[in-house]
């Protein structure tokens, strides 16, 4: 791209455009000539429709792959990965390898999922295995945690989703999917609180494949302590880890966001588990989501005009075990700031100004350190999950 690139966006983020800026980029109208257009997957579909005819040119880039929803929309990220075990099965990879419970060894990190209504029948089975077994239902087509409720019980669903006529299953809307998952009822607790990890993972071609993960990826937790209790099943501050669910609760910390860093998880883990027990934890989850790439791989429409910033969302047991539990892609909460947040952007801010004046104050040492303006509670590193910016590569290798 000869020049400044010229961007477009329609998405009204401050830390997006602030980004964009900060480059020197250009922003310039949707139907003027563009370089980089940050799209919603609203958007997305308008591109390359084949209503549209639209046709990216070579200096163009779009944030989207055509089919995204392939890894994204929490059904198809099940059927995929369900696909890529048959055929490495198939192929007699050793990946592939079952315990004699007829349980992968090495693939089994998605919880059993169904989808609902096409698999009713198989979930039945499955569920009167384990009657005493947890499951979460969540609609395929939404996000932050909207429609997601846990059962325990197959009346649960036989009142809110069969036709007694039939006998099968019939959604609330017929329009929409679900999947239903065996609930993860051991997670690791800390604090008492349930958590998950969100970590950003960018993927700038399928074919090959060559993949970024984001460093500073974030905890989420439960405001309200963890409970299996039956009688806590519909208690969402319990069991959901979405900040679109937390922060209408009492006990939300408007400050922090109930986030730590993954660094501060790393050194949690590494006093009370050991350094190289964390260690295995991390490649553990590093592999899984090479795996969950190289599942939709085949199948993903590898444009070159396209690159993906992904959000997965991964739940540790107490086992240490990872769990996989959906990829998000529409705007992952990397723009969801907190106070802390934004106070360290304003002290930054306050520091450059009084710099550009000359101000005694924005005084520094030999070291370029402010000698007055300096805060050892807050540093800049704690404000850049928020940040689209990539850090260290992870290459996936054959195996």
């Amino acid at each position: 791209m000869a020049g400044k690139v010229k961007w477009v966006t329609d998405i009204e983020k401050s830390v997006l455009i602030n980004n964009f800026e900060k480059r020197g980029w250009v922003p310039v109208a949707e139907n003027e000539d563009w370089n980089f257009y940050w799209m919603s997957v609203q958007t997305i579909r308008n591109v390359f429709s084949v209503e549209t005819g639209y046709r990216l040119s070579d200096d163009q880039i779009v944030n989207h792959f055509p089919n995204h929803y392939e890894l994204t929309r929490k059904d198809l990220m099940v059927k995929n990965i369900k696909r890529y075990r048959k055929e490495l099965e198939k192929e007699g990879s050793p990946l592939a390898e079952k315990d004699e419970n007829g349980k992968y060894l090495y693939l089994d990190f998605v919880p059993v999922t169904f989808m609902l209504p096409a698999d009713y029948n198989l979930f039945v089975e499955e569920f009167r295995k384990n009657p005493s077994s947890t499951w979460i239902m969540k609609p395929c087509g939404k996000a932050q945690g909207k429609g997601i409720f846990l059962i325990n019980k197959l009346s649960q669903i036989k009142k809110w989703s069969r036709d007694s006529k039939t006998s099968t299953f019939v959604s609330q809307s017929t329009k929409e999917a679900y999947v239903i998952s065996l609930y993860i009822s051991n997670p690791l607790l800390i604090g008492g609180k349930k958590f998950d990890l969100r970590l950003y993972v960018l993927v700038s071609t399928y074919r090959p494949l060559r993949c970024y993960m984001y460093k500073l990826g974030f905890c989420r937790f439960c405001t309200v302590k963890y409970t299996p209790s039956t009688s806590e099943l519909d208690n969402m501050f319990v069991h959901l880890t979405n900040v679109a669910i937390q922060k209408h609760g009492d006990d939300y910390n408007h400050i922090h966001g109930g986030k730590w860093t993954v660094n501060n998880l790393r050194l949690y883990l590494e006093s009370t588990r050991g350094k190289d027990v964390t260690n295995k934890l991390f490649d553990e989850i590093h592999w899984i989501i090479v795996q969950s790439l190289k599942a939709v791989a085949p199948v993903m429409n590898n444009d070159k005009h396209c690159f993906e910033c992904y959000g997965y969302d991964i739940i540790i047991d107490d086992k240490l075990k990872p769990w996989l539990i959906e990829i998000v892609n529409h705007f992952p909460n990397h723009y969801e700031l907190t106070r802390k947040d934004l106070m360290v952007k304003n002290i930054k801010r306050y520091r450059k100004e009084l710099e550009k004046e000359g101000s005694p104050l924005a005084e520094k040492d030999e070291n370029g350190k402010y000698l007055y303006l300096g805060t050892a509670a807050i540093s800049g590193k704690q404000q850049e999950h928020t940040a689209m910016a990539v850090k260290k590569p992870y290459k996936p290798t054959e195996d």
